[in-house]
């Protein structure tokens, strides 16, 4: 009987849960989607590298799920509260016809169950489907060999679901259990007629707080934006958390106290259709509201700060491997080792031998290599930084009290630069004989030199004095990298005195003699000792150190790194999306039920359908807009804060369409959930016939 009255519950009221469903389902199928990438055999067809980024990253979603099901439960209890609300009139009902509260959970529990097993397997069918599409999304991004790919079913990724979603489902029926334990007949009676008291705050206390959160936020958006600097540490950085969180509070409790009085005063637009009672039902759950809206707030804060500045560094990192891997491989080793016990006899011959002298002498076929340049880096400890933002440098150090000052200067004679620029396809130079040009591609780094060459900063090389020929750094590089990591080269003429012993490295620039992709890699291999080369044994036998850096493993390494910020950014920023609107609204759905009686009574005192509408619309309206509005304000600072910390690798010139992107999901998603609650509070409270 009791499972008969559930069943029947549930059909009759299907449109109500229809959001909490909906909720339900997306929860599930995101949830498998992000949690079956490892089932996929095509995925794992690439370079040992590149495997290891994918594992690595599926076992960071798989903890990040963990905080994921956290949210999701919460979601759910919160959701499933609301319901209960809407209900109580329901419940007593039934208590007056002899019901127990044990049988009224027991209903609740085949409903919970009921809907728990609908959702999760809708869920997973949507879930199966779309993580096939995923799955080729990740094999593209790293370039896997997706003639692999078949249709999968991940069963790991299903048990791990239903338990995940399970031990939600069983929080949610202890909660119900707990809830209907605490009710009284006469409270579940009057329930549609319990209000709660309308307090009209004192206006001047409301704008106090207003301007006290309103500063505490600006405070706080000034901290945020001086960047690392203001917030390097996890001491600093927490009560700029507190503080924006408070702030946040503040603004709210006092916005939704002086809106009324303020609208209140403004008799044309007060009385103006029914904007009366759309303000007093705003203001009708103001204690709710103000929590529930500043948690929604900040979710929507972190949906759009996360999904941008990811989206922002995906973005960056991409173009930039293409512009910074210009060929196929970089070698370097220090040259002139001091003779010391610290290094042996073989490393201290080698240091003083070419790139070239080195890989032919241990065995290395040089015909496997074409469009070879190598070139000397000199240094030495007479020109520093130090010595080249001398004009500034008081300033320089002031603001930036952690940079290495002493650091030797890496110094490049001009023709030499040109032979690698002219491989690359970068800008090449001319020098006169008492010029020099600083190559810095830094942001950071360049602003800093920037001001010391516009101070008139003049380099000093073995007495002899150069000017620079720019007002500010060129672009340039000599090491490929992932990033525009170039802190400073300085370009002098060749008529330099640049001697042998200044010589600090021995730098070489070339490209792979082969076709294919596979070709290529069997060459890598040589140097990476995959393949046990005679050339790999003899460096390690001598003990002779080659760093490098080769295009593929540069690519495949940050395009890993890059997928896995994006592919979690935006499992949470989803997440946080789809649990502040379903919030928001349940919420609504729940009090437009509570208020489908004043409804009523406008219809009977002449309002039409059209006022009616008009009102309701209005009303979900502002409820939407509110933490919206404050979340992209706070947006805009968390994004800066972001863009600065992450300054080695993200670019602000790539926030645009990042941002662009990430208003398109959230426009979709936030506005579905605005259209379905405006579509199922008009159902709610349309006149019975």
């Amino acid at each position: 009987m009791l499972f008969k009255l559930a069943l029947k519950n549930m059909r009759k009221t299907i449109k109500d849960f229809a959001i909490y469903f909906l909720t339900l389902v997306l929860g599930v199928a995101i949830f498998y989607m992000f949690n079956s990438l490892d089932s996929q055999e095509a995925m794992f067809q690439v370079s040992n590298s590149t495997r290891e980024m994918i594992k690595l990253m599926i076992t960071m979603l798989g903890f990040v799920s963990v905080f994921v099901a956290i949210i999701l439960g919460l979601l759910i209890v919160y959701a499933n509260n609301f319901l209960i609300n809407r209900r109580k009139k329901e419940f007593g009902t039934y208590m007056l016809l002899g019901m127990g509260k044990g049988q009224i959970s027991r209903i609740l529990l085949f409903e919970t169950i009921l809907v728990g097993l609908i959702s999760l397997i809708v869920g997973l069918i949507i879930g199966i489907f779309a993580s096939q599409f995923m799955s080729i999304l990740v094999g593209k991004l790293f370039a896997a060999d997706m003639s692999k790919f078949e249709f999968v079913f991940s069963k790991d990724a299903c048990i791990k679901t239903c338990i995940y979603f399970a031990v939600m489902y069983v929080a949610v029926m202890i909660f119900n259990t707990f809830t209907i334990s605490r009710y009284k007949l006469i409270n579940l009676l009057n329930a549609s007629k319990k209000n709660e008291q309308i307090k009209i705050k004192n206006l001047w206390v409301c704008i106090i707080v207003f301007i006290l959160g309103a500063v505490m936020l600006g405070y706080a958006y000034y901290k945020v934006t001086g960047g690392i600097s203001e917030l390097s540490t996890e001491e600093k950085m927490i009560p700029i958390i507190l503080i924006g969180i408070v702030s946040t509070i503040l603004i709210f409790w006092s916005v939704s106290g002086f809106i009324l009085k303020l609208v209140q005063l403004k008799k044309n637009i007060y009385f103006k259709d029914v904007n009366m009672f759309v303000l007093r039902q705003l203001h009708n759950k103001i204690n709710t509201t103000v929590v529930s809206m500043s948690v929604i707030c900040l979710m929507l804060f972190m949906t759009i700060t996360i999904l941008s500045s990811s989206l922002s560094l995906n973005n960056t990192m991409r173009r930039d491997l293409e512009k910074m891997t210009p060929v196929d491989l970089n070698l370097y080793k220090t040259a002139n080792l001091p003779e010391t016990e610290k290094f042996s006899k073989a490393q201290i011959e080698d240091s003083k031998k070419t790139m070239i002298q080195t890989l032919e002498e241990n065995g290395f076929d040089m015909n496997k290599l074409k469009d070879v340049i190598e070139i000397p880096i000199y240094a030495t400890n007479e020109l520093t930084w130090r010595d080249t933002l001398k004009p500034v440098f008081e300033e320089i150090q002031a603001q930036n009290p952690t940079l290495l000052y002493d650091t030797a200067e890496e110094i490049v004679k001009v023709s030499d630069y040109n032979k690698i620029a002219k491989l690359y396809g970068e800008k090449e130079y001319s020098l006169n004989d008492d010029e020099y040009i600083i190559l810095c591609n830094f942001d950071n780094m360049t602003s800093i030199r920037n001001k010391a060459i516009k101070a008139g900063s003049t380099i000093n090389i073995k007495g002899k004095e150069y000017k620079s020929k720019y007002d500010e750094c060129q672009e340039g590089y000599i090491e490929m990298a992932a990033s525009k990591i170039n802190t400073g080269i300085i370009l002098v003429p060749d008529s330099c005195d640049l001697t042998e012993d200044m010589k600090e490295e021995a730098f070489l620039a070339a490209n792979y003699n082969a076709n294919t992709k596979e070709e290529k890699e069997e060459i890598e291999k040589i140097f990476t000792g995959e393949n046990n080369s005679e050339f790999y044994n003899n460096l390690e036998e001598k003990d002779i150190s080659i760093d490098g850096m080769t295009k593929i493993s540069l690519i495949e390494s940050s395009s890993g790194v890059a997928t896995i910020v994006l592919f979690i950014s935006i499992y949470l920023g989803i997440i946080f999306l789809i649990a502040s609107s379903a919030i928001l609204a349940l919420k609504q759905l729940t009090e437009s039920s509570d208020n489908k009686q004043r409804y009523t009574i406008l219809r009977k005192i002449g309002a039409d359908e059209k006022m009616i509408n008009g009102a309701l619309f209005k009303q979900i309206g502002i409820f939407f807009l509110m933490p919206l509005i404050l979340a992209i304000i706070h947006s805009i600072f968390g994004i800066q804060f972001v863009m600065t910390m992450m300054s080695v690798l993200a670019d602000a010139k790539e926030l645009l369409p990042s941002v662009i992107a990430t208003v398109i999901i959230l426009g979709v998603v936030y506005g579905a959930y605005f259209l379905a609650t405006y579509l199922g509070s008009k159902n709610i409270i349309k006149e019975e016939e």
